[in-house]
């Protein structure tokens, strides 16, 4: 008998959760060769498996500087898995198809609907096409936009290095940055605060890597089909909505905190206000201390990175849709009304179990790692709720206690990363037994509710 594991004869979750761990496990091998560290001693195996989970999920949480501690070899290793983690790794081998002429099977097309979390496959390869060519596109002109930017502190060579890298990782909404020094770890893009055109650059980046492929190839299409999608329009109305609202609130909480926004001018303050905003939405970095923000500021950027970004995008969260589902329910709920409508459009039911189902089963999640991490690590609540949320929201910032982690933390967060990534409800499905038909309904019954 015959007792090889034939890939195929997986579910598409399970293929994208094996994808993804095997990935991981190349990454992590590379990144503790000697040559990958800039001391030429091979980093330990935890801390390597942790960069690459985190590059990997495009999380950008880190226990030791990228800048300092790796070399250019280390530099491209993470840059590349942050591209094919952003992308999907069924998306870059549709690539390769594309390339060598292969033809894309039925099988490999359920993965690719899986991946990006679509209703069904017709147009599948059409979209994914189009992914990669957006994709690149727009980390091109960003690259070339980086590349003058930074030619003026780093010279040429060193800012096209840094452009080309900074424009991947931002677009992937990564948070991985070579601006830490041996001296100086840890900085992000503290140093670029009041900078118009990397804040900008940046934000357009994270904004569009974190609507969602789907969102963008509808845009480009509009002039043809002469209207948005009814996906389209909640994430592009709830994305810019979070955006402002998350703007506002910073800008007032730290208006006078002269540890973060109390020393800047007006403009620099709204400036750095967006780009945090922006930032909790699934991209990581940031250009003031993430640590001196107030607990107010704190706990909004956790409701922020909980919510995420946009489904069949490089960021993570229970997504805005979800988000959108549920305030609709409530409202719908509290006008007395049966049905769901969002832009005259009525939901399904099974949407709105689904949004329920992935917004507790994440909420579960965070609690549980909390309550885990608090016993185990020694530091304060909001902190590490808030690393803890970061890691689930694949988002990356951190009140500096990614690099205290423990053994066992490091191990937590970076599963905590991986369940992000590829969502709670994905990583259920894969591990889930093979499900057999129900033969009966049992009979209705009735609960008091409130």
């Amino acid at each position: 008998m015959n007792t090889k594991l034939n890939i195929w004869r997986l579910t598409p979750p399970q293929i994208l959760v094996l994808g993804f761990a095997v990935i991981i496990l190349i990454g992590a091998g590379l990144l503790t060769l000697p040559f990958a560290s800039a001391t030429g001693q091979s980093l330990s195996f935890i801390d390597a498996l942790f960069t690459s989970v985190s590059a990997t999920t495009v999380t950008g949480l880190i226990v030791v500087d990228t800048g300092s501690t790796f070399t250019t070899f280390g530099h491209i290793v993470i840059i590349s898995l942050i591209q094919v983690g952003g992308l999907g790794f069924m998306t870059m081998a549709t690539l390769v198809a594309f390339v060598f002429r292969k033809r894309i099977t039925l099988k490999e097309r359920l993965v690719l609907q899986e991946a990006l979390n679509q209703g069904s496959m017709e147009g599948i390869v059409r979209l994914i096409r189009k992914v990669i060519i957006y994709s690149l596109t727009i980390e091109a002109i960003a690259a070339v936009i980086f590349t003058i930017r930074f030619s003026f502190d780093f010279g040429f060579a060193k800012g096209l290095y840094f452009g080309i890298w900074h424009a991947v990782s931002m677009f992937n909404n990564a948070g991985f940055d070579l601006f830490g020094t041996v001296d100086s770890p840890f900085v992000s893009l503290t140093g670029y605060v009041g900078d118009i055109v990397v804040n900008f650059v940046a934000i357009m980046l994270i904004i569009l890597g974190g609507i969602g492929f789907i969102v963008i190839s509808d845009m480009m299409d509009l002039r043809k089909k002469k209207k948005l999608s009814l996906n389209s329009k909640v994430v592009l109305s709830m994305s810019g909505l979070l955006l402002v609202v998350g703007a506002l609130g910073i800008f007032i909480f730290e208006f006078t905190n002269i540890r973060t926004l109390g020393s800047l001018e007006f403009g620099s303050k709204m400036l750095s206000s967006f780009f945090q905003s922006a930032a909790t939405r699934s991209a990581g970095p940031n250009t003031v201390d993430i640590s001196a923000l107030r607990q107010a500021s704190q706990f909004l950027m956790i409701i922020l990175m909980f919510i995420g970004a946009s489904p069949g995008s490089t960021g993570g969260g229970i997504k805005v849709t979800t988000f959108m589902i549920l305030i609709s329910a409530i409202i719908t709920m509290i006008r007395g009304k049966e049905d769901i409508v969002v832009f005259r459009y009525r939901l399904a039911k099974d949407r709105i179990l689904k949004a329920i189902t992935l917004t507790m089963m994440s909420l579960f999640l965070v609690i549980i790692v909390t309550m885990i991490l608090s016993t185990t690590q020694d530091s304060s609540f909001i902190k590490i709720l808030f690393e803890v949320t970061s890691a689930f929201g694949t988002v990356g910032l951190t009140m500096g206690l990614t690099p205290e982690l423990t053994a066992f933390g490091k191990v937590l967060i970076s599963i905590t990363m991986f369940a992000g990534r590829l969502g709670t409800v994905t990583l259920a499905y894969a591990l889930q037994p093979k499900q057999e038909k129900e033969l009966f309904r049992y009979p209705e019954g009735k609960i008091t509710i409130g």
